[in-house]
């Protein structure tokens, strides 16, 4: 590998890491923080295992405490993909990546609502699904492409009053007005796969029982008069398994992609949620095959094995292979 000319250390910027589906994004930079705060790329020299005296604490504080570290739009546990990190300086850059256009890929599961539109969620219905085609899918996208109003769900941490809206559903509380729609901007959404039922996806297990489903259509009828839960369940074939599809779509920041999903199942006269969830692209940082102007990702496993080795073996330069991986997509900030 060419040498890499470095400027003066310790360093600031940013890098963009391959998230993988499973863990929260506050736990994988948590993970990350511990290494830059022993790396002489983002800890001067002579600082470097050495307890942090910034603060006076009961007890002493590591020095990867000191190390400012941030993350520029974060990613759900199902989620995987593109999730850009900010060290020192480069934290104050990171809101260009909370409205910057982003890309995803994300598979639906029809047949089924649940309540956080994605499969980590209970079921709140189910629906037939035996009249959705792929040509029905493809017709259906022209109506959520382009400035579209999205609602987001009612399971979601967003705030009402000072509550949040999944606090209103879980205890039946009336919401005081309608849930705020949001302008957003689809770029670009097309069906890129049809799987049909060659899948191992089920429904989730789980499902909300009559008193959540009452508290649910409480919180949603306050606003909102044509709402009904009921199942209406189809009755498969044996061993007959539901249809899924993968989409793939540019969106503006702020985009609900679950949303889409669930939305477009409505619209299609059925019910859908989300199964898989990747973000492929967050501004010029992309997972794979990068164009001129693109910046490649560090694949997690890079980080995982340089956590898992104690040994801390280095290259001729005396960079560990995180920070060699680093170092090649490093964006250096200088203010």
């Amino acid at each position: 590998m060419p040498k890499v000319s470095i400027p003066t250390l310790p360093l600031s910027g940013l890098f963009g890491i391959v998230k993988p589906s499973g863990p929260t994004s506050m736990s994988v930079l948590t993970d990350i923080k511990k290494l830059a705060g022993k790396s002489r790329i983002f800890v001067e020299a002579d600082k470097l295992g050495k307890p942090d005296q910034s603060k006076k604490h009961s007890r002493k504080r590591s020095r990867f405490d000191s190390v400012k570290i941030g993350q520029g739009g974060t990613l759900d546990p199902l989620a995987d993909g593109v999730l850009v990190i900010g060290v020192g300086r480069g934290t104050k850059h990171l809101n260009q990546f909370l409205d910057c256009t982003k890309e995803y890929y994300t598979t639906c599961l029809l047949g089924c609502e649940t309540d956080t539109y994605d499969n980590e969620g209970k079921r709140v219905r189910l629906a037939p699904w035996h009249h959705v085609t792929r040509e029905k899918v493809e017709a259906a996208l022209p109506k959520f492409t382009g400035e579209i109003s999205q609602t987001p769900p009612i399971f979601s941490a967003l705030k009402m009053d000072g509550r949040p809206l999944y606090e209103y559903a879980r205890k039946g509380i009336p919401l005081p007005r309608p849930i705020e729609p949001r302008k957003v901007t689809v770029h670009s959404l097309e069906l890129v796969e049809w799987k049909g039922a060659d899948h191992t996806y089920e429904w989730p297990q789980d499902a909300l029982d009559a008193d959540e489903k009452k508290a649910m259509e409480t919180a949603l009828k306050s606003v909102e008069s044509e709402i009904s839960l009921k199942d209406d369940p189809e009755t498969p074939d044996k061993g007959e398994k539901p249809p899924t599809f993968v989409l793939k779509m540019e969106v503006s920041g702020g985009t609900y992609v679950r949303s889409i999903v669930h939305d477009l199942a409505h619209h299609l006269n059925s019910a859908g949620h989300v199964v898989t969830l990747t973000r492929s692209r967050q501004g010029k940082f992309v997972m794979d095959k990068p164009t001129e102007g693109d910046v490649s990702c560090v694949p997690w496993e890079v980080f995982q094995r340089a956590s898992e080795n104690s040994s801390g073996e280095t290259d001729e330069d005396g960079w560990t292979e995180w920070e060699r991986e680093v170092l090649d997509r490093l964006e250096i900030i200088d203010k």
